[in-house]
């Protein structure tokens, strides 16, 4: 750390927004992790390739108490602001599906691109240090750290993240602080998770992974659904965790886009002696077919099936309800829903509306994104902005 005790700006959480945040800050700034390395879920995440945003990236994408919150950072840093960065640093990165940018080579180039940015701005950065108390004082705030040194700071930035991969170090420290301070905070869930299911029932499809649109009253989602040991993942199952709840049902449709009364009904004009299971086999997995023959009627040869038949079997195969009994919980979340209450937060700033000078950005504010890079883009936007208004301040 520098020789300096006081510092104009003292941001906790060397992650996406910390690190985004220090870049634009300005003055005396020092970013401060309890962890060894800066940006450890950019490096892990994407495969280690880091989906580090989306080009479809707008406030409908976004989960929180007040949906209007988001669009005010989302608008002044968009994803093409973001995109920009990268290119300038040379960066090579490619479309996946559904608008999801990702690095050609390593996360860790975003993580150096951050690092240079903050090179640039002067901001320090000291790692494997914890701050273990954080006080109002006349000329801000005074913090004490965990090695038992005194600093102080002007503004201090909560980016801390929320409880997900708490393996990673992640806890409600950001959660903590606002209560300190007198300022609300939402109910907080696991979010983008795989949900579980009782007695292993799907254990044997471990593995296996289809197409379907799963949904529920308050969304739909069309993406990849896997099975594993424990119960359900893929993009769609973790798309849906951020809208359910314990013992809610969920509607699973295995033939998105599908006509199979269609489809079956013309196989049995010329292929009526064919099994239906091996017909089923064409637009679904083999191991899911003879899993769902156990509870759906699918006995018998295309020729033995009546118009009737066939549409209660595709009714059957795209309304498949389920009942998942909870979800792997903050050890696989990629993200914590809820957070901070946005209401006690000024939406251009990110600054506390009671605390001068107290900022909370990132995923420990009650802003969610969808899977594909969304969450990244709220790392940057609200890091964006609350840098740009201390540096203006």
């Amino acid at each position: 750390m520098r020789t300096r005790l006081h510092f104009e700006t003292v941001i906790i959480g060397a992650g996406a927004a910390g690190m985004m945040c220090a870049a634009h800050a300005g003055g005396s700034c020092l970013v401060i992790d309890h962890a060894k390395a800066p940006g450890e879920k950019i490096r892990i995440s994407g495969g280690g390739r880091c989906n580090f945003t989306n080009l479809y990236a707008s406030p409908e994408n976004f989960i929180s108490g007040n949906p209007h919150f988001a669009k005010s950072a989302l608008a002044r840093y968009t994803q093409w602001d973001f995109i920009d960065l990268v290119a300038r640093h040379g960066i090579a990165y490619h479309e996946k599906t559904l608008g999801q940018l990702f690095c050609d080579h390593s996360a860790k180039d975003i993580i150096a691109m951050l690092l240079a940015e903050m090179k640039n701005a002067d901001a320090a950065l000291e790692l494997n240090t914890s701050v273990s108390r954080i006080a109002k004082s006349p000329q801000g705030f005074d913090l004490d750290l965990g090695d038992g040194r005194k600093i102080s700071a002007t503004n201090v930035v909560i980016a801390t993240g929320g409880k997900s991969i708490p393996k990673m170090g992640a806890s409600g420290f950001a959660y903590d602080i606002a209560r300190q301070f007198g300022l609300p905070v939402t109910e907080t869930r696991p979010a983008l998770v795989p949900l579980t299911f009782p007695d292993g029932r799907f254990a044997p499809l471990a593995g296996v992974a289809t197409p379907a649109r799963i949904h529920n009253a308050r969304a739909s989602f069309d993406e990849a659904m896997l099975f594993t040991h424990r119960g359900l993942s893929g993009p769609s199952i973790l798309q849906i965790s951020s809208y359910w709840r314990e013992g809610e049902e969920i509607c699973v449709d295995l033939l998105p886009g599908i006509d199979l009364f269609e489809r079956l009904r013309t196989q049995r004009q010329t292929g009526g002696r064919r099994n239906l299971t091996t017909e089923l086999a064409q637009v679904l997995p083999t191991r899911l077919v003879d899993h769902l023959a156990h509870f759906m009627p699918m006995g018998g040869n295309l020729a033995d099936q009546s118009d009737a038949a066939l549409k209660a079997l595709q009714h059957d195969l795209k309304n498949w309800r389920i009942t998942a009994n909870g979800s792997e919980g903050y050890r696989t979340a990629e993200v914590t829903l809820g957070g901070i209450d946005t209401d006690a937060l000024d939406a251009r700033t990110m600054q506390s509306r009671s605390v001068p000078n107290l900022y909370f950005i990132g995923e420990a504010v009650d802003v969610t994104g969808w899977l594909g890079g969304y969450n990244f883009q709220w790392a940057w936007s609200s890091g964006w902005a609350a840098g740009t208004a201390i540096a203006a301040a």
